[in-house]
């Protein structure tokens, strides 16, 4: 197309320069001859320019189609490779029930240490503690850490 425009731009410069000699008569031929050959020559870019871009654009249709098989194919290897839906279900309820192990011990947990710091004398046996009576009335918890031989 620009080699096309470069050889119509020189034959419109030439017949302007001819024209420019040349009587009246002949000089409303040759520039009515000149804008025709000035509006064919767009007209062919044009046309030539529309057909490569036809080609470009099937050529990336063609290409968006391969890669869109080639992205489904890898996908459905993958879920294949990594077990498919029973193995993505089994390991969704085991680690669901893994956080639920972990938030009821977390819960007992706290639990527990609040029931046995408003009931002191209630779980101190089964905290692993001894009740400790003193000469005033009162009593205490002890916890042992290295219980002594009896």
């Amino acid at each position: 197309a620009k080699k096309l425009n470069q050889i119509v731009t020189a034959a419109v410069l030439k017949m302007a320069k001819a024209a420019e000699d040349a009587p009246g008569d002949i000089q409303e031929a040759l520039e009515t001859d000149r804008d025709q050959m000035a509006r064919s020559a767009t007209q062919a870019a044009t046309r030539a320019a529309e057909s490569a871009m036809a080609g470009i654009r099937h050529d990336l249709d063609n290409e968006r189609a391969k890669l869109s098989q080639a992205a489904g194919e890898a996908r459905r290897e993958a879920w294949r490779w990594f077990g498919g839906f029973w193995v993505w279900l089994a390991s969704m309820l085991a680690t669901g029930a893994i956080i639920g192990a972990l938030a009821m011990a977390w819960i007992a947990g706290r639990g527990d240490a609040r029931e046995f710091g408003q009931f002191p004398s209630i779980y101190c046996g089964s905290a692993g503690g001894q009740v400790v009576e003193q000469n005033n009335g009162s009593s205490y918890c002890a916890i042992w850490i290295n219980r002594p031989d009896q």
